[in-house]
């Protein structure tokens, strides 16, 4: 396992950057949707969502992506800012993606809804838990814990742990730091939208492929993971290694890693990535 700067890795990793982390390489990755939203309040609604319902083939993600944010339209920030809780039990009933049934979703657009009319957005509910000394780990599991509580009504079920994990139960919380990926860098690919957290803090979403390319191409991490779910442990250690070549945005090499292994293109296998 890699424990300091490679030169070798840093050429890979640069390269790789510069011929997949391109617009054209995002046709097929829910990120699409969220971008097409340039107010920020509208980016971090469909982010939030889009971000919670990326488990699954790539297609079926984006079809479910489509379905759950149709309701809001255009300006989905404040179309949901106009709802109650009985427009979004009426606009959602029918909505089903996987493990996602309609209480889930339901439960999901309410957090939502109320976190941005308590805190003006979510990333004020987020920097309400970021307190002195806490790490990026704490700050997501106090955000994930409030989005939990807000998403919860009398009489109904609030979102699962299983739909919006806690960093702090071990989780890799890919989906979730995916998000944080999405709002916090911006490049050619990541918008932005949130201008009160560091880069430098990001923790990298740790999917199946990013798993392997980490284990067998950049020897990030040990053998020991060649079966099982990532967890929070070794996406903390990929995070440090990546540190090592870009300690101000760990997370800048994610997008393009990922792009051989999730949409394969002729000329991707010379990257020997997943």
């Amino acid at each position: 396992m890699t424990l300091s700067r490679n030169p070798e890795t840093a050429e890979f990793l640069e390269d790789i950057y510069d011929r997949c982390n391109r617009i054209e390489r995002l046709c097929r990755d829910p990120l699409a949707i969220v971008r097409r939203h340039e107010d920020p309040a509208d980016r971090e609604v469909a982010g939030m969502v889009c971000s919670t319902l990326a488990f699954g083939s790539v297609d079926l993600i984006l079809r479910a992506c489509e379905r759950a944010l149709e309701p809001l339209g255009s300006r989905p920030a404040a179309r949901l800012a106009s709802m109650d809780d009985k427009d979004i039990e009426r606009l959602w009933a029918g909505f089903q993606y996987r493990f996602c049934f309609p209480s889930d979703i339901q439960a999901l657009f309410r957090a939502v809804r109320d976190a941005r009319r308590l805190r003006g957005s979510l990333q004020g509910l987020f920097l309400d838990g970021d307190v002195e000394g806490n790490s990026l780990v704490d700050t997501a599991s106090a955000f994930i814990k409030g989005l939990r509580v807000l998403g919860a009504g009398t009489g109904v079920r609030g979102i699962r742990p299983n739909l919006l994990p806690d960093p702090k139960d071990g989780s890799a919380c890919k989906r979730f730091f995916l998000f944080l990926r999405w709002m916090v860098r911006r490049d050619g690919i990541d918008p932005g939208g949130w201008d009160s957290v560091s880069p430098a803090r990001l923790i990298v979403p740790l999917d199946v492929h990013m798993v392997g390319t980490c284990r067998e191409r950049l020897g990030f991490l040990g053998p020991g993971r060649a079966s099982g779910s990532p967890n929070l442990r070794d996406a903390l250690s990929v995070t440090g290694q990546f540190a090592f070549y870009s300690p101000e945005d760990p997370v800048k090499y994610d997008f393009a890693l990922t792009r051989p292994g999730i949409d394969p293109r002729p000329g991707d296998e010379v990257f020997g990535c997943l």
